[in-house]
């Protein structure tokens, strides 16, 4: 597998449909390689090494956490910083004015347009685009990233054919997440995939049940683990089959030598 560019993700615009999914580590990066994913998003910088050891050949794009760059000068430290550790593009869910300097530098970098879950706090836990007057302003979001030089941008819980309809009127490459099927890129967590997440959003599906397993590996653990506590505390364990037994003897003449000695 031939790892894509950022030159190949956007000369793919409207000809072929990739697929991304945000690994939580080494194991589904391999499993997201051997799959054939187009993609993978990782934002746990110790897990970064792991990750792109593990999919040496499939676009990393590394995530930078909301709030842990104050100043355009702290996110580019911190985006050469990921570069350094292997990624291929930038996602950063700030302003366009934070995005512009990375973009200046020929850094690859995904925006966040829609529901970006950072700023619950003024939007609410909801999805974008269902008036005419909030996909106008979507509309004037993307072209302000556009401008800024982002060659990608995620849109989150926007209506499907608002989506669909911002995807070929701007050059960047769109992610959908909860968007319909209309964008370039198609996205999802692996820990939603998988049914890991104590709870997965309504915009995602499950095709295997991870959580159960876990759930049935926890309860084995803890029967294992009380089991033991049992049988130490009746006796049944150790038995001579799990102890180290001295050769006949030993243990008479160490009595011997222990008697003879002053009290301690």
């Amino acid at each position: 597998m031939t790892r894509l560019t950022m030159h190949a993700i956007r000369a793919a615009k409207g000809r072929q449909k990739l697929v991304q999914i945000n690994v939580d580590g080494a194991d589904q990066a391999r499993a997201a390689v051997a799959a054939g994913i187009d993609i993978i998003v990782n934002g746990e910088a110790a897990r970064w090494p792991a990750i792109r050891a593990a999919a040496p050949d499939t676009h990393l794009c590394l995530s930078l956490r909301y709030g842990d760059q104050a100043s355009a000068a702290e996110v580019l430290r911190a985006a050469f910083d990921a570069l350094a550790l292997g990624a291929d593009s930038i996602y950063c869910p700030l302003s366009p004015a934070m995005i512009e300097p990375l973009a200046r530098e020929g850094i690859p970098v995904c925006a966040h347009a829609g529901y970006v879950p950072q700023k619950t706090r003024m939007t609410g836990l909801r999805a974008f685009g269902k008036t005419a007057a909030e996909a106008k302003a979507l509309y004037q979001r993307l072209k302000d990233f556009q401008s800024a030089g982002a060659t990608m941008v995620e849109l989150e819980l926007v209506a499907a054919p608002v989506a669909a309809l911002l995807t070929p009127r701007t050059t960047m490459t769109t992610v959908s997440i909860g968007s319909g099927a209309g964008c370039d890129v198609t996205y999802l967590f692996g820990v939603d995939i998988l049914n890991e997440a104590p709870r997965r959003p309504r915009h995602a599906r499950a095709w295997d049940d991870f959580g159960a397993e876990a759930r049935r590996l926890h309860d084995a653990r803890v029967a294992a683990f009380s089991a033991f506590r049992a049988d130490v505390a009746t006796g049944r364990f150790p038995s001579p089959a799990e102890t180290v037994a001295a050769p006949p003897g030993v243990a008479d003449a160490f009595t011997e030598w222990l008697d003879r000695r002053p009290q301690d």
